[in-house]
């Protein structure tokens, strides 16, 4: 079975970045497939809503001057996608917003391909406005019909500087849960 992050921060190196990986580590050592990869900072159109992922229903987006394509490919691929973004002024990174969109409608144009997939959000914040981000994210996933487990707290980090998320035992330990519980998810649904 494979699990896929994204990344939505354009810091490659960032909390972000270091939450997904420390999930993606524990799932490794479980035995399961995983695989990191890079959305913020490159450059993403937003969904044009012309349709034709509807009409075509090729499981591709008509926008091919992005990497959308091969992300949804990876999407629906996996058995567990693990989405990140870091928490801009109260909301998620642009790059974010369009993988889920664009994502979101070729799979429910294309018989929901994402629908009984696991899919669980991890969001870093300075201060405020994380759990707006995760919860938008939580729309994508629950809107495609995935499953989304429980952490032992929401999957959240209050950091600012690269580095703040290593300092945070609680956001640790709950990323550690999170891995925990897809890790019995996948187990049980493999």
């Amino acid at each position: 079975m494979k699990v896929v992050a994204f990344n939505g921060s354009p810091r490659t190196d960032g909390n972000t970045a270091h939450m997904l990986r420390l999930v993606l580590s524990d799932l490794r050592k479980d035995g399961f497939e995983t695989e990191f990869v890079q959305v913020g900072g490159e450059l993403i159109h937003g969904c044009k809503a012309c349709g034709a992922c509807r009409t075509n229903k090729d499981m591709r987006c008509v926008v091919t001057s992005d990497k959308m394509n091969e992300w949804t490919s990876k999407m629906a691929d996996a058995d567990c996608i693990l989405i990140g973004s870091p928490t801009y002024i109260a909301g998620l990174t642009p790059e974010t917003k369009a993988l889920i969109d664009r994502c979101g409608y070729v799979s429910r144009s294309n018989g929901n391909f994402l629908k009984r997939k696991i899919g669980a959000a991890v969001v870093a914040a300075r201060r405020a406005g994380a759990v707006s981000v995760f919860d938008t994210i939580n729309h994508f996933f629950t809107i495609s019909e995935m499953i989304v487990p429980g952490s032992s707290y929401w999957n959240l980090t209050l950091s600012m500087n690269p580095g703040d998320f290593e300092k945070d035992a609680e956001a640790n330990a709950t990323m550690h849960t999170l891995a925990e519980n897809i890790s019995w998810l996948m187990k049980k649904l493999g």
